[in-house]
């Protein structure tokens, strides 16, 4: 019985892999003078997110995760559909 209860206590203890937060978090609200394009869209998430932009410095703007092929930065939350319809992603960030 002791033995029983210390297994249900090890398998409540544990949790999978998929259920931690990520490492990295990245703003979705970018400061806007930075910017040159100014839409936002709807993620997976439901979350409203900035759409794919272009830098006013050609630097990487504070919260962009990736540069997309078409020289814009995305602020995506999530790989999957990142730079889609901007050629891809060219580098993360």
């Amino acid at each position: 019985m002791r033995l029983a209860v210390l297994a249900l206590a090890a398998a409540l203890a544990f949790q999978p892999v998929f259920a931690k937060k990520p490492s990295h978090s990245y703003s979705n609200t970018p400061n806007e003078s930075q910017l040159l394009e100014h839409g936002r869209y709807q993620n997976s998430d439901g979350q409203a997110v900035h759409s794919p932009a272009h830098s006013k410095t050609g630097k990487a703007p504070a919260g962009a995760s990736a540069q997309c092929g078409d020289g814009t930065y995305s602020f995506s939350t999530h790989r999957r559909g990142t730079c889609s319809h901007h050629g891809g992603v060219a580098s993360w960030l």
